[in-house]
């Protein structure tokens, strides 16, 4: 058994034990059944499903085949938006007076995230990870969260996994706690409070951009799920082979993310060509007004737009460009150009396909989406109705 580097992330249903305490089985085993797996469904690559536990998917990604941290904690916030969706969708759809159906608002989520050593043993039909690193991430399920900062739906990264994955300045919006353990000492976390995540995306209007002003518009299938799409597109490194600029930068990051208001700050030649990022959606879509710089003409925009869709074998990822502001002979040129570029703006979006997948299979086996048989699902219920 060789020995791994990497992370360990637990998601775990909250309040489960006394929600059962309260309902009859029938229903709440269907309720458990929906949100398990909803988030077996949202465990995607690179991470890997090692089993369920009860209420939990405990699941595990390598080291060197990993998203970088931004893209890591917005998949953890999409899957816990999912999850309140689907729990207000529950409590909206149903007109069941039993106590199993009334109690369905009181289930909540949280994670735990954790960076270490670990080797894994092929038991049954699973992956057991084993090691040191892995007893402190099951310890840390039992803590003192709640009663310390009041959040009942929360992240928890340990200071060792906001070390590796450099997110140092997001962390800073995060509350630090201490949890001390026999055997194990004290160990530092983070805490995310998920509850005003979940706030913001609920409550925030998004942008449309109407089908009018549409210039230009193309799309291709890349052989990644949408998570990894999502990632290759935040770093300018890989972001240059879609855009064709020299180089880029991003600016203005709030709190250390990229965000709403952030800029991609793109370099043709010596002309600066900022993307300033107006919608960000992760894993769906992201709009950037765009100045176009090189026209002799000034302060002529465009938005940028590209979109996710998941398919069953990786990425529809569309692009497309509208008519912003600006001057309206440049409006005028700027049409007219964008029309003389449309076989470069297909090859550019093929270039950026193939780049994707030419540096995934540069990098290594890249793991399948992990697939949980029914089977599987039934056992962890079953389990959480003997623990409860």
């Amino acid at each position: 058994m060789s020995t791994q580097h990497g992370y360990f992330l637990i998601a775990d249903i909250t309040g489960y034990t006394a929600y059962l305490s309260q309902s009859e089985l029938d229903h709440a085993q269907q309720t458990l059944t929906a949100l398990l797996n909803l988030l077996i469904q949202h465990t995607q690559p690179p991470l890997i499903i090692s089993r369920l536990a009860g209420d939990a998917v405990i699941s595990y990604g390598l080291r060197d085949n990993f998203f970088q941290g931004q893209t890591f904690v917005e998949m953890i916030e999409d899957t816990y938006i999912a999850f309140r969706r689907a729990i207000d969708l529950m409590v909206l759809n149903t007109t069941c007076t039993c106590n199993a159906c009334k109690n369905i608002k009181s289930l909540d989520l949280k994670f735990f995230v954790h960076y270490g050593a670990f080797g894994i043993q092929k038991l049954d039909r699973h992956d057991e990870m084993v090691g040191a690193d892995v007893i402190v991430i099951h310890r840390l399920l039992k803590n003192h969260v709640t009663e310390t900062t009041g959040c009942r739906a929360y992240a928890l990264y340990t200071d060792a996994a906001i070390r590796q994955m450099g997110l140092e300045e997001i962390c800073a919006l995060m509350t630090k706690h201490e949890e001390t353990y026999e055997h194990l000492g004290s160990v530092d976390v983070w805490i995310q409070d998920m509850h005003p995540v979940w706030l913001k995306k609920r409550d925030t209007a998004r942008v449309t951009i109407p089908p009018t002003q549409v210039i230009l518009e193309a799309s291709t299938h890349i052989a990644a799920p949408p998570e990894v799409v999502w990632d290759y597109l935040l770093q300018p490194e890989h972001r240059i082979v879609l855009i064709g600029s020299d180089r880029m930068e991003v600016t203005d990051r709030k709190n250390g993310r990229v965000e709403v208001g952030s800029v991609f700050q793109c370099f043709h030649g010596d002309h600066p060509a900022p993307q300033t990022i107006l919608e960000w959606h992760p894993f769906e879509q992201i709009i950037t007004e765009d100045l176009i710089s090189q026209l002799p003409i000034k302060n002529c925009f465009v938005f940028s737009a590209y979109r996710l869709e998941k398919t069953s074998e990786g990425t529809r990822l569309t692009q497309g460009i509208a008519q912003s502001r600006g001057p309206w002979l440049g409006q005028v040129i700027i049409k007219l150009v964008m029309n003389m570029m449309r076989k470069q703006f297909d090859h550019d979006l093929e270039k950026f396909k193939n780049h994707i997948e030419n540096h995934l299979s540069r990098h290594g086996t890249y793991p399948e989406t992990s697939r949980i048989s029914e089977d599987a699902v039934g056992a962890a219920i079953a389990e959480s109705l003997t623990e409860a």
